[in-house]
């Protein structure tokens, strides 16, 4: 029951934050920043060094919960919602985890939805926090139809 899985949280993974990934991720969101882009302007800028876009967190591996699995078919991105205390630094490693927050099942107008409430976090290699992300995933139950 996927009731018995809230609170637990998934074991920290490491995640390389390499240049070249940052650069591409920008170019596809179309984002021209040059503190994404070029070290010169960003060793210039108040963040002293190069950056990744906020929602580059969303392509790092946060791990798995023991014995927990959503199905992949009927699978809705409901929303995420993010809080930076720092930016997330080119070449840092970030350690994510993630944890069951809540789920409910409703009655929607095509059956019934069942809603997976993530919490999401991001730590610097010594533990520091660098992120907190929550997230909704909403499942039709029985899968896509």
């Amino acid at each position: 029951m996927a009731t018995d899985f809230i609170g637990r949280w998934s074991t920290p993974v490491p995640n390389l934050v390499e240049r070249g990934a940052v650069w591409k991720f920008a170019e596809a969101i179309g984002d021209p920043n040059p503190v994404y882009r070029d070290e010169v302007v960003a060793e210039q800028s108040r963040f002293g060094r190069m950056i990744a876009p906020p929602t580059f967190s969303r392509t790092f591996d946060y791990g798995t919960i023991e014995g927990f699995e959503l199905q992949g078919e009927g699978l809705i991105h409901g929303e995420q919602v993010f809080h930076f205390e720092r930016p997330i630094y080119v070449h840092e490693e970030v350690f994510c985890s993630t944890r069951v927050a809540d789920t409910y099942t409703r009655d929607g107008g095509s059956g019934k939805m069942t809603f997976y409430l993530f919490e999401q976090k991001g730590q610097s290699t010594s533990g520091e926090l660098i992120f907190t992300a929550k997230v909704n995933v909403i499942q039709r139950v029985g899968g896509a139809s």
